[in-house]
């Protein structure tokens, strides 16, 4: 079943102060690489990016059009009621980690040289996160223990079945179900009963407000996990994930990220049985940037080739590596 088309509402377009380095294109080009719920680079209008998703609390579906006119400066057209634009607006700054101050970046080059060659790798890339806690958390109960285009597959039949289609511009974006619609799942075609089980008890959980973005930032990092992992189906992996790639906290280091671990491994020469306690030190030098800086190392050990089929789904989920 088709999910419906919610039209745009004629609403002012808004603007995004950036501060520090940023490049719209190395996100987009990071998104299609790992299969947003986003239309990157579309052709009649290169270096736009469409993105779809319920706005944080409220839940209405809403779209938003993304433009950077100059290094300074990003530009949304909001495609949602227009008492939401705010709350749109301040969603997409969150979700391009345009809410964080990121001046002092450069410092870190002087202090680690693994991070500086990064980086100069990966310019102008910052965190690009899920759309909310929520969907980060459902991202992780799709799959965990299933090859990553299969659960990319299941995504988009969950999005397109139980989700809604935005008008953004010429283009039609497919929007994650709300939470009140996966609360109340009981089957899906393709899933097995407990993942659907998850997914009802995130849903319910962010309806709840137990998944607040900025709630989970304010909390102290071991209380937010705490409360992260309350949640049935959440363990530590999913908790750092969700803090890091839903609520994006920027100052995170991951201790149960094993393929992180490794990729650090390899660029200090260290034995690989180094235990990632001895990594907290080398991290410590990313401040206050943490998350920032294990993106970075995650992009380049992530980085895959996407077959046709998958490359299709391109446009389905935020930042998806991430649960990898």
């Amino acid at each position: 079943m088709t999910a419906p088309i919610l039209l745009p509402i004629d609403v002012p377009t808004g603007e995004i102060a950036v501060r520090g380095p940023f490049d719209l294109s190395a996100a987009s080009r990071y998104l299609a690489g790992f299969g947003p719920a986003a239309r990157p680079d579309a052709a009649s209008e290169p270096g736009v990016l469409r993105l779809a998703f319920p706005v944080d609390g409220v839940w209405t579906h809403a779209g938003a059009a993304i433009r950077q006119r100059s290094p300074g400066t990003v530009e949304v057209e909001v495609c949602a009621p227009v008492e939401l634009a705010a709350r749109v607006m301040g969603q997409v700054s969150r979700m391009l980690s345009l809410d964080v101050d990121a001046s002092g970046l450069p410092d870190i080059d002087l202090r680690d040289s693994a991070a500086a060659r990064l980086r100069a790798e990966h310019p102008g890339l910052r965190p690009v996160l899920f759309s909310s806690p929520y969907e980060a958390a459902c991202w992780s109960a799709l799959s965990q223990g299933m090859r990553f285009t299969t659960a990319v597959r299941r995504r988009r039949l969950l999005a397109e079945r139980h989700g809604a289609i935005i008008d953004v511009g010429e283009y039609q974006v497919v929007s994650f179900p709300a939470p009140a619609v996966l609360a109340e799942l009981a089957s899906e075609d393709g899933l097995a009963d407990f993942r659907v089980a998850r997914l009802r008890a995130i849903a319910q959980a962010a309806a709840d407000g137990r998944l607040d973005p900025m709630a989970l930032r304010a909390l102290p990092i071991p209380d937010a996990l705490a409360h992260l992992r309350t949640i049935p189906g959440i363990g530590a992996f999913t908790a750092e994930q969700i803090l890091l790639r839903g609520a994006g906290h920027p100052d995170l280091f991951p201790l149960a990220d094993g393929r992180l671990h490794q990729s650090m491994r390899e660029a200090y020469s260290l034995p690989a049985t180094t235990p990632a306690s001895e990594l907290i030190p080398l991290a410590d030098d990313w401040r206050p940037y943490r998350s920032w800086i294990a993106l970075l190392f995650r992009a380049t050990l992530d980085a895959v080739s996407l077959d046709p089929d998958a490359a299709s789904l391109a446009e389905e989920v935020v930042t998806a590596a991430a649960a990898q």
